[in-house]
């Protein structure tokens, strides 16, 4: 599977100089959910696709940018999902942006899940992995390759709280919810960008963050394959917890359809507890 860390790796400078050099602003396509692409998802989505094209291992590819599955090598192993650009609409206003990857063998479903990674593109680029055997792994691009930073480790309990939809659109007890944790003393984090979101309360010791069902969008905005799944990963795997509003973990998600959505929650012990009670659901 190295290989496709290494390949992500190169992925990762390419995507990052897209940013930095290719023209913003709206393509004249719509994804697979209807929502107007910005060029930059189009070009990163290309840049993907061509990277893992000559990787023997991956057998196809599914991207959140397009319908359906591109078959790739027939004697490959993995399938990967990405999302090529999480929070593309951001870059205009010069905020930090990301890619995320799953890497799955077998059935599309949470259970084979057996890596996962991200890259952030801010002011520096870092690069996160993880697989089931250890603690996500943090790398930072030095000089123009990836240097192995630290492992990630959450705390029992963090500081920063992550809520996303808009808040009119909420049911009542998460309101509550949110709240609660902001008379604690929660700080409030939250750009619009999955990524750096996530990437900032696992980095910062641990949080919340929250994208709940709201009444414009009951199953959740964010994508189980592409999105939700592999940093459930990525926060079991540093110590924390990642499930649904029905208190189900993440990574047991089945989805029917490769753009299906969920309900996610990803925080430390003591907010996934909070949020199972705020909720009702029993531990």
């Amino acid at each position: 599977m190295n290989d496709i860390f290494e390949t992500i790796k190169k992925i990762a400078f390419e995507i990052d100089n897209a940013i930095k050099t290719e023209e913003l602003g709206y393509s004249d396509s719509e994804n697979s959910s209807g929502e107007e692409q910005l060029k930059l998802d189009v070009q990163s989505d290309i840049i993907i696709e061509k990277a893992f094209a000559s990787v023997a291992s991956v057998k196809a590819l599914v991207s959140e940018e397009k319908e359906g599955v591109l078959e790739l090598s027939k004697s490959g192993t993995y399938t990967v999902c990405y999302d090529p650009l999480d929070g593309s609409s951001l870059v205009d206003v010069n905020l930090s942006v990301g890619s995320i990857f799953g890497v799955y063998e077998g059935e599309l479903e949470g259970k084979n899940l057996v890596a996962s990674a991200y890259v952030v593109y801010g002011p520096r680029i870092e690069l996160v992995i993880a697989d089931r055997k250890e603690a996500p792994k943090l790398y930072r691009a030095i000089g123009g390759e990836f240097k192995f930073i630290s492992e990630i480790k959450m705390n029992e309990k963090g500081k920063l709280n992550a809520s996303g939809g808009t808040q009119q659109n909420w049911a009542d007890y998460h309101k509550a919810f949110i709240d609660k944790l902001f008379a604690e003393g929660y700080r409030l984090r939250y750009s619009g960008g999955m990524v750096p979101d996530l990437h900032q309360i696992m980095l910062k010791g641990g949080g919340l963050f929250s994208y709940p069902a709201t009444t414009d969008k009951p199953n959740g905005k964010l994508r189980q394959l592409f999105e939700v799944i592999p940093f459930a990963l990525m926060y079991e795997q540093a110590g924390g917890e990642a499930i649904n509003d029905k208190g189900e973990r993440l990574l047991e998600l089945v989805p029917s359809h490769p753009h299906d959505t969920s309900p996610c929650f990803f925080g430390s012990h003591y907010e996934i507890s909070a949020l199972k009670k705020a909720y009702g659901i029993e531990e």
